[in-house]
């Protein structure tokens, strides 16, 4: 289901981007290549990743956090239940 492609990264930025949270790609020394701020609802991932590093740091956070879904479109809404589901399993 995952793509390790520039196109897949974009789509988890659009819906990152459709949600609350504010994405982030910054330098720094995290030792899980990425920090969140929950209660400031930003995700900042190591600018230095590739896109496989980019991607897996992304879908790390995003089986941390709960987003609200209710801004999202049909493209986003759909991801978001297939990356749900891809984590159930």
């Amino acid at each position: 289901m995952v793509k390790y492609t520039p196109q897949f990264l974009a789509k988890l930025e659009d819906m990152i981007a459709e949600s609350d949270y504010i994405l982030r790609y910054e330098k720094g020394n995290f030792k899980a290549g990425y920090c969140l701020l929950k209660d400031q609802k930003i995700m900042i991932v190591n600018k230095f990743f590739a896109t496989e590093g980019k991607i897996n740091a992304l879908l790390e956070i995003l089986k941390g956090v709960e987003l609200d879904t209710t801004h999202f479109s049909e493209k986003s809404k759909k991801l978001h239940e297939e990356l749900t589901l891809v984590e159930a399993k």
